[in-house]
């Protein structure tokens, strides 16, 4: 880890990192790759929030900018997701321990999953973030189920019962599904950046995956996310 910098948050939509923003008491907003990235101060810690844009792509443009431009310490993603694994239920929180890309597919010259040249399919969440991460979502949301697991990335919105089955029987150790944590974990484990990500699963990655997931994300999920980022700021030790 970096000895110095800020901390990054990130989420992936605005009404997501819409409740962490109205708790940043001097944000000052700097503009790069078409990005506001707002710098600033929480709970004693120098932080960057940022929205990463939805999709892989976009998620690694954004952890790039923290990584050069920011020289962040570590970075903290915060959101929401489909949920897969058995028992992960609408409302509840997932923090990840792995992450993976499951539309990867360099076959036949690498296995399925696998991310070619680096000899891996799954990338590892920092241990020590995601415990704290952890611990801030039983402190901030205590009666909230709490998972710890597998979280899987590609770039499509998993939205039928038969796809979100499929992956279920591809990955049976897949908690939950989204479109940007492998990405950052891929590009922070580039950097050498600790990197943790906590999703609050806001459907079942089925066939009514669409229906209330705007309302969700902006009554459920954004204040969910905020006292979670607060929880953890409060118990991470300041320099």
């Amino acid at each position: 880890m970096r000895a110095a910098g800020p901390i990054a948050i990130v989420a992936a939509m605005h009404e997501e990192l819409a409740a962490v923003l109205e708790r940043m008491p001097d944000e000052r907003k700097v503009t790069v790759a078409g990005r506001a990235f707002w710098q600033g101060h929480l709970h004693g810690h120098e932080v960057v929030a940022v929205l990463s844009r939805i999709g892989k792509v976009a998620a690694a443009t954004t952890a790039t900018v923290l990584a050069e431009r920011f020289a962040v310490s570590r970075v903290v993603f915060t959101g929401v997701a489909g949920g897969l694994g058995p028992g992960v239920a609408v409302g509840d929180v997932v923090v990840a321990t792995e992450f993976l890309q499951h539309d990867m597919d360099a076959a036949p010259i690498f296995p399925r999953h696998e991310v070619p040249l680096y000899g891996r399919s799954r990338f590892s969440a920092d241990a020590s973030l995601a415990a704290a991460l952890g611990r801030a979502v039983r402190v901030a949301l205590p009666a909230t189920r709490l998972h710890h697991g597998l979280l899987i990335s590609g770039d499509r919105f998993v939205a039928t019962t038969a796809e979100a089955g499929a992956l279920q029987a591809e990955l049976p150790d897949a908690l939950a599904v989204e479109m940007e944590g492998a990405a950052f974990a891929q590009v922070c484990h580039d950097f050498g950046l600790p990197f943790a990500a906590v999703r609050t699963i806001s459907d079942r990655a089925d066939d009514a995956a669409h229906g209330d997931f705007v309302q969700f994300v902006s009554t459920v999920a954004s204040p969910s996310s905020a006292a979670i980022v607060d929880a953890l700021l409060r118990d991470l030790p300041t320099r």
